[in-house]
């Protein structure tokens, strides 16, 4: 016998060692009749959502005022019966987490009628959003001097891409819709690196520019025209636990950013109880854990560059500027 006859051997007992773990430990498995949202089927509804929120810079060309509608209209009805599938899936799943429904799946509750019900409530809210993402829109041309016109902003931009998502996921959130609308966001996160919470909230009039390594934590609340850079930290300064050292969830633990507010690149800014006044400059690289006042500019302490070479034998020293 050869060693990969051997191997081929040993497969069915492996098999069965990977097939038992799963009764010693039903953290990480789900094994049942019941299904659980898709996530394809949440990527796709993403983008049918952006198709209506910027129509013509999407999937469908040679949109006019004459067939809009009926393109529209078959988003509205291909969104609105995914949707109510996908939440009312979530509903069930997050029930049965909770010990709220049974594993087996029969239950009484209507949840398909629910996830219809929220499914066209959400859809309702398109026209709200839309008008509001514009804001955003004109807050990076108004903000960002290489930007020649506002459909480079729809088509280029990854802090818009993510805002977008965020916005329509914190609406979902708003209805208390389980795991769809953090699938949202963290799909967002993957394909621009910003990684904004569902649960933060945030007021129109919002640009991040380049926004590569954005964190926005879950209780952060930012106000209009405020403005950030790439690499900025909104978090929590630390986590409460209660007497058995379980995390306390549910409490605010991430700043309050209010209007006209600029932070610049890499700076941290941690704690619920941490606020940034209106009309503040936060400076690159600054660590901020109490409040600011409103009207304050916060930078760090000039320091100095020593820059050495390889054959000089003092050392060049230049004044550096953030």
């Amino acid at each position: 016998m050869n060693a990969n006859n051997h191997l081929k051997e040993s497969l069915p007992a492996l098999t069965d060692r990977i097939v038992d773990s799963y009764s010693h430990d039903n953290r990480i498995h789900h094994l049942g009749h019941c299904p659980l949202p898709k996530y394809e089927v949440i990527i796709q509804i993403i983008e049918d959502l952006k198709d209506l929120i910027y129509p013509g810079f999407r999937r469908r060309e040679g949109l006019h005022i004459g067939n809009v509608s009926y393109h529209v209209g078959n988003l509205i009805d291909t969104l609105h019966e995914k949707l109510a599938t996908q939440i009312a899936r979530a509903l069930l799943h997050a029930d049965r987490v909770s010990g709220k429904a049974a594993v087996d799946c029969q239950e009484p509750q209507n949840y398909e009628a629910i996830g219809q019900k929220i499914a066209f409530d959400f859809l309702e809210k398109i026209p709200e959003l839309r008008e509001v993402l514009a804001t955003d829109v004109e807050a990076a041309f108004v903000g960002d001097p290489s930007v020649t016109n506002r459909d480079e902003i729809v088509f280029c931009f990854p802090g818009l891409e993510a805002v977008t998502i965020y916005r329509l996921a914190h609406a979902l959130s708003k209805f208390k819709v389980p795991f769809i609308p953090r699938m949202m966001t963290e799909w967002a996160h993957k394909q621009t690196g910003i990684d904004i919470h569902p649960g933060a909230t945030i007021a129109k009039h919002f640009f991040i520019d380049h926004g590569t390594g954005v964190v926005i934590g879950e209780t952060c609340e930012i106000g209009q025209h405020v403005r950030i850079y790439q690499g900025v930290t909104l978090g929590a300064l630390s986590f409460a636990t209660d007497e058995d050292g379980q995390l306390i969830r549910g409490t605010k633990r991430h700043p309050t950013i209010e209007d006209r507010v600029i932070i610049y690149a890499n700076a941290t800014i941690l704690g619920g109880k941490t606020i940034v006044g209106h009309d503040s400059v936060i400076g690159s690289s600054v660590w901020i854990t109490s409040t600011v006042a409103p009207h304050t500019t916060v930078v760090l302490e000039k320091p100095r560059l020593k820059m050495r070479g390889v054959v000089t034998a003092d050392p060049v020293e230049l004044d550096f500027q953030i």
